[in-house]
């Protein structure tokens, strides 16, 4: 096999490259999913019900592999794996998924993008930090980039109330992902990144699984095999292998090159939302994304956004690095 004799630096960042192919892949699986020719078209619970039930077993495997010689949890870890994972993992997702069924993949990934730069407004409102100048910067850039995707979409969409319920949806995802970013990293640091990512996707889990119960009929659960396979698909390529490929990268290039490699997410997705689902492409619209993904660039150049270097290239798989754009 060829990569075998790559550098450290050639493969991880070929690793970083698809991860960020799989977690830009999760809206186009979702509006795949959404598409599926039925009498009535599976729901955004449903398909993250899916999603979860598909993907979960690998998490709780890796928990349980990065628990078995740490000490037991204390009633405060638990509060804060129980809050962040109902942020990160169940109420990100489903705002998420919702807001896809009004707007293209090509906006949802834009808005989503945009919550490294929420992580900053919520260390200023909540946290007693400061924005520098650079940090400004970024937001100013973000929100404007948001801006022109925003108008291109409202330009395309025959419902403009729909275009602002899906971008509202989409947004209150971002901001939900921020405050679980923003929480993860002391959490982290005490219990470690496969711990905590295993049990938090293990209680966004029981979360989603609830919603399902008391909002669906069990039938709801009988889908066309195509609803499946891109639900499977989206536990799969969008889901387990990119969190894993991210934490092998990181191991590889370092956190923050693994970030920068990140930035082509909302590219791609335009890319693959214009190629698969027939979404229309302007300029206005590249020109969107160049904004944002420069107001990220900026931030990335203050620190990395993503989980810090862990070990080294010859560690195992139980490191698992936190999931980015991954909602």
């Amino acid at each position: 096999m060829p990569w075998k004799n790559w550098s450290a630096e050639r493969l991880g960042l070929a690793l970083a490259i698809l991860a960020a192919l799989g977690f830009s892949f999760k809206a186009i699986f979702v509006k795949l999913a959404y598409a599926v020719p039925q009498a009535v078209p599976v729901d955004s619970v449903t398909l993250l019900c899916l999603r979860m039930a598909f993907s979960v077993p690998v998490f709780a495997w890796v928990g349980w592999r990065a628990s078995r010689q740490l000490a037991p949890l204390s009633g405060r870890d638990w509060l804060a794996i129980v809050a962040l994972g109902l942020l990160g993992y169940y109420g990100a997702s489903i705002l998420d998924f919702i807001g896809l069924q009004y707007i293209t993949a090509s906006l949802e990934r834009l808005i989503l993008f945009t919550y490294p730069t929420l992580t900053i407004v919520i260390g200023v409102l909540f946290m007693g930090k400061r924005a520098s100048r650079r940090e400004m910067g970024a937001l100013l850039l973000s929100y404007a980039g948001i801006g022109l995707a925003f108008a291109h979409d409202l330009q395309i969409a025959g419902d403009t109330r729909a275009v602002f319920l899906g971008a509202g949806f989409v947004f209150g995802s971002a901001v939900s992902y921020a405050f679980y970013q923003a929480g993860s990293e002391p959490a982290i640091r005490r219990l470690g990144a496969a711990r905590f990512t295993a049990l938090a996707m293990l209680v966004s889990t029981g979360a989603t699984l609830l919603h399902f119960m008391v909002s669906q009929p069990v039938g709801a659960l009988v889908q066309p095999a195509p609803v499946y396979l891109h639900a499977l698909g989206m536990a799969v390529f969008s889901t387990v292998l990119p969190v894993f490929m991210t934490s092998a990268a990181i191991r590889r290039i370092g956190a923050a090159q693994t970030a920068l490699v990140g930035t082509l997410g909302p590219i791609l997705t335009i890319f693959f939302g214009c190629w698969l689902l027939d979404e229309p492409l302007s300029w206005p619209q590249m020109a969107g994304a160049a904004l944002v993904l420069a107001g990220v660039l900026l931030i990335s150049k203050r620190g990395s956004p993503v989980a810090p270097r862990q070990g080294n290239a010859s560690e195992g798989p139980s490191q698992v690095a936190v999931p980015r754009h991954s909602a």
